[in-house]
């Protein structure tokens, strides 16, 4: 199996802000974390959830079936908040050349900020290593696919006309920081330009317009789908329970992204075109 390209190192690790980059270490006396037994190693970095009885389950499994696809002789995942910890999953992790996936849906301040610390704080820039950090799932052109796809399928199975039902894609987010947002309204944009819908629109956990707000203009059956994956931030059991607290009998929840069938795929073929 071929390899992913990965860039030469660059010389200096520390201006890493998320975006798809690659950098090697520097020196500095800072010994690697382990050996190098393997030559490629695939990462999974998730924002995790730390809530007791949360065991992110959902990545693992996700991990384990991107293992299986045989991607790389090594495959972990870590968080950036819950076990494993980045720091923990990096120091599992042989391999001369580590390639990180965000499984994030917005290119935030977890991707551009607090990932990157992470990374450098567990030392994955280790003498003789390469680490590359692709862009997060949410940038994916994919997805708009895998949400669309995924929203077909259960608008055929209640009998609803896609061109009488409403998507409501529902995300986080966030007074402080407009990335949820606007990946949100990213998405929403260019499924509805597919006109496949009788109207697309986003929805927030934490901002205007609220679930509510957007189930309540609805002129007939709506399906909701959450843009979250990696647990975390509200992707576990508070969206299905949120839809089912406004009740309507035309109103489905239809899964959170990180949970659809088809998302290794997706996330393999990023990793085979990077």
């Amino acid at each position: 199996m071929a390899l992913p390209r990965l860039p030469r190192p660059l010389p200096d690790p520390s201006p890493l802000a998320g975006e798809d980059v690659a950098r090697g270490a520097t020196g500095g006396g800072r010994s690697p974390p382990h050996e190098f037994q393997e030559t490629f190693a695939l990462l999974l970095a998730a924002h995790g959830e730390r809530r007791t009885g949360s065991d992110n389950e959902g990545v693992a499994q996700l991990a384990a079936r991107l293992r299986a696809l045989g991607l790389a002789p090594a495959v972990g995942f870590g968080f950036v908040k819950g076990a494993p910890s980045i720091s923990e999953a990096v120091r599992r992790l042989a391999g001369r050349h580590l390639l990180v996936y965000p499984l994030f849906l917005s290119d935030g301040y977890f991707t551009r900020t607090l990932l990157p610390r992470q990374l450098s704080e567990a030392g994955a820039f280790a003498p003789g290593r390469t680490v590359r950090l692709l862009p997060p799932l949410g940038l994916d052109p994919a997805l708009v696919d895998l949400v669309l796809d995924r929203a077909r399928a259960v608008a055929r199975a209640r009998k609803w006309p896609e061109a009488r039902t409403e998507l409501v894609l529902l995300a986080h987010g966030s007074s402080n920081n407009s990335a949820s947002r606007r990946a949100a309204e990213r998405i929403a944009k260019s499924i509805a330009r597919r006109n496949a819908f009788a109207r697309v629109r986003p929805a927030f956990l934490e901002e205007a317009p609220f679930l509510g707000d957007a189930i309540a203009g609805a002129r007939g059956p709506a399906l909701v789908i959450g843009l979250f994956a990696g647990e975390g931030l509200h992707g576990g059991d508070d969206v299905p329970q949120r839809v089912a607290e406004l009740g309507p009998p035309d109103l489905a929840f239809a899964g959170n992204v990180g949970a659809f069938e088809a998302l290794p795929d997706v996330i393999a073929a990023a990793i085979r075109r990077a």
